[in-house]
Order: structure tokens, then sequence, then C-alpha cells
């Protein structure tokens, strides 16, 4: 593990023992507990966290929204100063980066594998600055950590489920590009399809992906959500009736296709990625089977503090089934629909492959 040059910045650090150590002498002499939190806080007001979106935006209900939800926690939990910059095309990386760095930040938090280039780049002209990307792990820099996630595992669980809850025996998933942070979930989807098929003896198929091979159905994007709803009816038509979107707001045209398709007499389901989408898409949330998370608000606040504390290491963090990075979404409004002995065998699956009984393998896996 390499530790970033700079342990403690600004004197925060020591301010914030000072401060620690005040809050006791306080505490015995009787002062109320909520007036010691905000000079906690208090004393992180000169750090400055920072967030750099990809192309598909804050309020892409996925990867974005997420990690910025966790900046924002951040910001209410620790008082920091938080600033932010919105990508709307990958042209905007270089100036959105680099605008962070002259803002004074002390941590830029940058989402998602297309901003690696960029994140190395500016990190590597200013040593002084750390920074955290999510689903990236190609930058080995003293003051770059990781945040990345073994989504595979609980993707495993989804297609598990997937093939379990089927009434036509086709499931479906697709891409927005193909990149290691997207064909993860398809892999681990597409083991689980397999392993229900050689536990039950049956012939679910699984439409839009080939692990194997690793080729399948791509966008191209992850902006173009009239695609992804003709994408979806495509899939529809050739027999699938549960669908998962692996393409942040293209995955917004599945949910407008499924809405339209079960308007007139199908029954077709989803399963959203990244976050619960049950509780972020603005309509249709009663079609959502379950979602394959990462937690990536929780990962996000947590690299902050120990950057805050002094504590930062470009350690990668890794998200798992095991360390709650990783985990299938509540059922929601489909609770009656997945049966006691389907929730029994993913409770069962999900221990296994925490015990390592169940190898849960894909190339894009964290190393």
């Amino acid at each position: 593990m390499k530790n970033s040059p700079r342990t403690i910045k600004r004197g925060k650090g020591a301010a914030t023992a000072l401060l620690a150590a005040s809050a006791l002498l306080l505490s015995a002499c009787g002062a109320p507990p909520a007036e010691d939190a905000e000079q906690d806080k208090s004393a992180n007001s000169d750090y400055t966290g920072c967030i750099v979106s990809d192309s598909g935006g804050f309020d892409d209900n996925s990867f974005n929204e997420s990690s910025y939800e966790g900046i924002q926690a951040a910001e209410e939990d620790l008082g920091i100063d938080v600033k932010q910059a919105e990508s709307a095309a990958e042209t905007d990386f270089g100036p959105n980066v680099n605008s962070m760095v002259t803002a004074g930040c002390d941590l830029i938090v940058t989402v998602g594998f297309l901003l690696s280039a960029t994140t190395k780049e500016a990190a590597t002209a200013n040593p002084d600055t750390n920074f955290a990307i999510v689903d990236d792990n190609k930058i080995d820099l003293p003051n770059v950590k990781p945040i990345i996630y073994d989504t595979a595992q609980a993707a495993f669980m989804a297609g598990y489920l997937a093939a379990g809850t089927t009434e036509t025996g086709k499931v479906a998933t697709y891409g927005g590009i193909q990149i290691p942070t997207v064909t993860i979930f398809m892999d681990g989807f597409a083991d689980g399809v397999e392993y229900y098929n050689e536990q039950k003896g049956e012939d679910v198929q699984l439409l839009g992906w080939n692990k194997e091979a690793q080729t399948g159905t791509f966008i191209g994007d992850f902006e173009n959500t009239s695609k992804g709803k003709t994408n979806t009816k495509n899939f529809v038509n050739e027999g699938a009736d549960i669908i998962m979107p692996v393409a942040g707001p293209v995955g917004d045209g599945t949910m407008d296709a499924v809405e339209e398709v079960n308007a007139d007499g199908k029954d077709v389901k989803v399963i959203w990625v990244d976050s619960d989408g049950y509780l972020k898409v603005p309509t249709g949330k009663e079609f959502i089977l379950t979602s394959v998370m990462k937690l990536m608000g929780e990962a996000v606040e947590e690299v902050i503090t120990s950057d805050v504390e002094g504590n930062f290491s470009n350690e990668p963090y890794v998200g798992t089934l095991d360390n709650g990075g990783v985990a299938l979404a509540p059922f929601h409004d489909m609770e009656d629909a997945v049966s006691d002995e389907m929730k029994s065998e993913l409770d069962q699956i999900k221990a296994d492959i925490i015990s390592g009984e169940i190898a849960v393998e894909s190339e894009a896996s964290p190393k």
C-alpha cells in the first residue's frame, strides 16, 4: 500500500485533534452534545471536496447520482465545502477536472471508467491534490484512490432470480458502451442464468450477451434513451420478459418501452443497476423486479472522511457482497412475485459466493 506524501493537509488534522480534545473537556463541564458536533464540523470548513460526473450527469438515476449523494452526505456530516462539475460530453472531462483543481479542491472524485485518462493526467500534474475515481483501477499514483466493485457477484444473484422468475424462458441484458464496468454486470448476470439452468435442469435463454465470446448488444453511449427504448422492444418481440439495461440514463428508455408493452397486455419486468431503481425512476417503478446495486455513495463518503482525517491512501476500495459494497435491492412492489423458495435460494447463493463455494468470475472483476 502506498501512502500519499501529504498526510495532513492545511493543518486540519491537528485542528480536528485539538477540537476533539477541547470537546472532551467541555463534555466534562456539561457542554451540549449538539454544540460539540457543530464545533467538530466547523474544524473541517477549510476542506473542499469536489466531484466531476461523466457524461450522464448527476441526475442519471444511476452511478453518477449515487456518487453525488455520497459527497452531499459528506458535506452534511463533516461540514466540508463541496464543489461539483457536471459533464454533458466526454469533451467536458478535461476542463471540468481542471476547474476543480483550480478551485483548490483537497480531494476530487471523478465518476466513471471513462474519466481514467483525464484523472491520471491531472493527478500526475498536481501531486498535492488527492483524487478518487469510481469504477477504475488502472491508475498507479500515490494520490489516486480507486473505488471499484465486484459487481458480478450481485449480478450473478440477479441472473439466477431472472431465470427463476421468467414466464417465457427468455431474459435479456444490454449495455451502454462495451467497457469493463458494464460487461462485469453482464458477465455475472449470464453466469447466474447458467447456474439456475444447471441447478434446475432448465434451459432459460439469455439474449443480448455471450459471455464466452464477450459479444452482445450495446447502444454506443449512455445518453440515447430512444435507442434503449427500441432495443428493449426488440428484446420483448424476441420473447424476453425480464430485461437488465446496463446503460445509465439509457435505462429510462427501457422503462418507457416496458410501460408501453405492459399497457398492451405484456408482463415484462426490469432489473435496474447501480442504484435502487425503484427509488430513482420517475415512472414505472412497479415493474422493477430488483436492482443490482453498487453502494457508491457510502464509499465516496468513506473516502472523503479518511482524507479529512489525514488518512488518505491509494489502496483500492473494493465493494463486494461480503462488505456490503454490492447487493440486490429489495423487491418492493414485486415482493409477491418472488417465491419464498427463491428468496431462500438467493440467501444461500449469497452465502456461498461470500464463502467461495460459488466462484463468480469475470474478465472485468477487480484483480
